[in-house]
This record gives C-alpha cells, sequence and structure tokens, in this order.
C-alpha cells in the first residue's frame, strides 16, 4: 500500500483521526491519534513519542531504565500496509508502527523490529514461520463496582446454540469488524466460562500474524464497548472461572510456503525430524519464555495443572495438557493442517516479543539439533516418576517472580532480544511483579481485567 493508497481509502471513509498504535512491555495497546489534514506528511515522518514512554508499567507508573529518561524522543513510523479503518468507531481508523530513532533504525527497544529480526533469521535458514493466536476472552457488564458476566440465565453450556443465540448480534458484527480489517475468521464459538467467547483467525506470516493479534483485540473490545460490554483478554479474570489463553497455532514451512517441514510421512505420526528439533528448543527454554508468552501477575493463575493451559515442559500428540501440542491435521489437507499449538501463553502478551520468543527458541532447537523426550501420551499431572524424566518434563514457575529469575539468566533470549530491550523488559516487569506481590487478589484482578 502507498501513502496515496492510504489517504484515498481516509478520505472515503470520511476518517477524522488516525490512530498510530504500538504495544509496550506489559503488552498494553497504545496510540496516539493524528487528525486527518496532517496525515499525509505524518505517514511518511512518522509521528514523535517520548523514550520514557516504553518505562511506563502496567499501573501506568514510570519505571527508571537508564536509556529512557524523558529525554530525547523517538518516532511511531506505520508500516501502511497495516492500515485499517475502524468499523466501530466512526470516523477512526489505524496503522500499526515501529519505533525508529530519527535515522530510521530500530532505537533498541522496539518489539516490532525484534520480531522482524527473528523472521529474517528463520529466512536465512530457510524457514518461513506461519502463526495464529486463538483468543479467548470474556464478556462482562460493569455493574455495582463489579465486573457481572454477560451470560445466558443458568449460563449457557459450553459449545451450545443456547450460548450463540445470547450474545449473536455481538458476535456477528464482531466477525465483520475483523473481515473488515482482512482477518479471516474460521471458528467462533462459546467457552466454557460464564460468557467467555473464542474466536479464530486463519494463520499468516510471523509478523502479520503478531500484528493479526493488535487488530483482533481492539476490535472485539471496540465492538463490545458499543453494546455496552466489556470485553477482558487477562488471563485469568474471574479467579473461580476457567482462564482465557491466547495459544499460538504454528507451522514452519521452506522459503517458498510451499512445503511444511513440519510432516514427515515417515515419521512416527507424520512429525519431522525438523519439527523434533524446534519442539525441543522451545521446551528446553520455556520455563524462561513463559516470562515472554505468559507475562502477567494473573497469567499464573491459569498456569495450573489440571487447567487445560500446561503446569509443565510436557509435549505430546493432541495432548490438551501439554505446553506443546502436536495437532493432528484435517483428512486430504494433511500438508496445509498439520501444525503446533503452543498453549502457554495469553493475551497480556506483547505479541511481537511473544511470538519472536518462541521462534527464536525453536530456532536454537533447529541450529542445535537438539532433541526432545518422549511425548506425553497422558497428562502430565498423572505420569510416573519414569514417565517424566523420559519426557524430560520439568515443572513450569508457578509465579511471575519464578518466571522472571528464569527469563533473567537465560543468555540465549538476552542474546536474541538484545541488552537494551532484554533489561528494559525485565525492568518494567518486575517493577509489576513487586507491586501485586504487596497487593491483594482484588486489586489484582481489577488492574487486569480490561488492560489487554
Amino acid at each position: 500500500m502507498t501513502t496515496q493508497d492510504v489517504l484515498n481509502l481516509a478520505a472515503e471513509a470520511n476518517v477524522g483521526l488516525v490512530r498510530f498504535e504500538y504495544c509496550d512491555f506489559s503488552g498494553v495497546a497504545r496510540c496516539k491519534a493524528v487528525h486527518a489534514s496532517q496525515l499525509a506528511h505524518k505517514l511518511i515522518e512518522g509521528v514523535g513519542l517520548t523514550r520514557a514512554q516504553m518505562s511506563i508499567n502496567l499501573l501506568e507508573r514510570i519505571v527508571h531504565i537508564d536509556g529512557m529518561e524523558p529525554v530525547g524522543e523517538i518516532r511511531l513510523v506505520p508500516d501502511l500496509n497495516t492500515f485499517s479503518v475502524l468499523p466501530w468507531a466512526p470516523g477512526s481508523a489505524s496503522v500499526l508502527c515501529d519505533q525508529l530513532d530519527h535515522n530510521r533504525e530500530d532505537w533498541g527497544a522496539c518489539p516490532r523490529s525484534l520480531l522482524k529480526r527473528v523472521v529474517k533469521r528463520a529466512a536465512d535458514l530457510g524457514i518461513r514461520v506461519e502463526a495464529a493466536f486463538e483468543n479467548e476472552y470474556y464478556l462482562a457488564r460493569f455493574v455495582d463496582g463489579e465486573f457481572a458476566p454477560f451470560d445466558a440465565p443458568g449460563h449457557a453450556p459450553v459449545y451450545s446454540p443456547i450460548g450463540h443465540d445470547h450474545n449473536a448480534a455481538v458476535m456477528q458484527e464482531t466477525i465483520e469488524s475483523l473481515k473488515a480489517q482482512n482477518l479471516t475468521v474460521e471458528a467462533a464459538i462459546n467457552e466454557y466460562g460464564p460468557g467467555q467467547q473464542e474466536i479464530s483467525v486463519r494463520h499468516a506470516g510471523a509478523l502479520q500474524a503478531a500484528d493479526n493479534q493488535m487488530k483482533f483485540r481492539d476490535a472485539v473490545r471496540g465492538v463490545a464497548l458499543k453494546h455496552t460490554l466489556i470485553a477482558s483478554f487477562a488471563p485469568k479474570p474471574y479467579p473461580d472461572e476457567i482462564g482465557s489463553g491466547a495459544h499460538i497455532h504454528f507451522s514452519i514451512w521452506d522459503a517458498a510456503g510451499e512445503k511444511n517441514l513440519l510432516v514427515d510421512d515417515n515419521a512416527d505420526r507424520g512429525l519431522s525430524v525438523l519439527g523434533r528439533n524446534f519442539i525441543a528448543g522451545v521446551a528446553h527454554h520455556l520455563p524462561a519464555l513463559v516470562a515472554l508468552t505468559a507475562p502477567s501477575y494473573n497469567s499464573y493463575r491459569r498456569l495450573q495443572p489440571a487447567m487445560w493451559a500446561s503446569a509443565t515442559t510436557a509435549w505430546g500428540f493432541d495432548n490438551k495438557e501439554a505446553a506443546l501440542r502436536v495437532v493432528s491435521p484435517y483428512f486430504q489437507r494433511e500438508q496445509q493442517t498439520y501444525n503446533i499449538e503452543f498453549k502457554t501463553s495469553d493475551a497480556s502478551s506483547n505479541p511481537y516479543i511473544s511470538l519472536a520468543g518462541l521462534i527464536s527458541c525453536g530456532l536454537f532447537g533447529i541450529e542445535q539439533a537438539l532433541q526432545p523426550g518422549a511425548p506425553s501420551e497422558h497428562d502430565p499431572s498423572r505420569l510416573s516418576l519414569e514417565e517424566l524424566d523420559r519426557g524430560k518434563v520439568r515443572q513450569l514457575p508457578r509465579t511471575m517472580g519464578q518466571a522472571l529469575d528464569e527469563l533473567e539468566k537465560n543468555d540465549h533470549l538476552r542474546d536474541a532480544m538484545g541488552d537494551f530491550l532484554f533489561r528494559s523488559y525485565l525492568a518494567v516487569k518486575r517493577s509489576e511483579q513487586l507491586s501485586f506481590d504487596a497487593a491483594d487478589a482484588a486489586f489484582e484482578i481489577r488492574s487486569h481485567f480490561y488492560k489487554f
């Protein structure tokens, strides 16, 4: 898309304000809006942003980080191909941005630039990663100071016509808004929790998949608000109900995007050596990786046994309690549909950092020719010590603090992220952990419910 294409689309839709959007280290979508009269030059020069903006944590507190003082500016430079008119917000559009310095170089703490580097690293190995975030979320109303689930009387049964009828209007409008932003919706269901929904969108190249996740969350929240509803992507918005994940489905392809490299018809259940290497790399680094993919304080209420979210590094074939589930392909579409589901992921993550970390760890496994342990054929919590050892199954961190401890000592992720981004991310997340450690559960839930 060219600058003129964007200007034409904005004019045709009577757009007054364009949101130059990015995602911070806490996983919160942020933006600065530009009036349409200024759009022609702002699409070229970008929008100014203080360096300190990336040091703001989930609680809107500025964290002191060397190199992120309130001195100096960077630019939000738009990727024109991500421009979207927003159906739920009349006169509004958005465009996703890189954070660059005055010379159009990554200033060292741009999550989108990080993912671009990792994508290039994969390309140098002849690999293209396709991915999609599979989101669960809750719909609620704010009543008498509480978030009351938007549910059918007596709680709609999971996967039921009752549930679909109850939220049909908001769901149909949500789907149309996603389609208007060029996301392909594959499935939409009512989930287990009261007012809980799930929408699956089609996979794309890694960078576009992360961009799609940003657009997805915006659309769901925006449409819900039109219906006087709150959409929460928090991992565990109701402590006593089932959690919400943003599982990452991914596959690895040759450079031309023609051959699915996960597939080997002669291998056990069709999983190639390369696929096993990738799984092994992710599993090896998973105790640290969850600090990027399930990064909020609230995330660790979900990463528990019997939650179908995984509390261990186990992998397996169609094992819903494994961190990495090899998904059984569809009949006569085996090549196209063979993929892996990464379950220790939720929507409190920055999708660019999350996906970059996942891919980088998988590439590590390929480069080192790592072999995973034996696949878990049962719920890992029911395996014997011998079976756990054979599968190389380890316990995942049980708290945000433990996950950050693992990340802090992980040299691979430090190198992949770059020192500045790595230490800045750690500083912001550590400040959140300490704040929530000192607070009660009600403060935690209230602070997470509507930030993602």
